[in-house]
């Protein structure tokens, strides 16, 4: 695809905002009662850098970038 730069930094940022979506549901999620909430914040990080892998890796298999 022949995309502009400006397009190309938006869906990026899509991408960005998708991962923290999903690392927010993770880290609610994994979040017990009683547990320190790093722990959950950790594991939103992790899943928020594994979200932002796999989607940048499906922009670059559709050839986006």
């Amino acid at each position: 695809m022949n995309l502009s730069l400006g397009v190309k930094v938006l869906v990026m940022a899509i991408c960005a905002l998708i991962s923290v979506i999903v690392a927010m549901v993770a880290g609610f999620l994994s979040h017990t009662p009683g547990s320190p909430v790093g722990q959950a914040v950790l594991y939103g990080g992790a899943t928020f850098a594994g979200s932002l892998v796999v989607c940048v890796t499906v922009l670059a298999a559709l050839k986006v970038f």
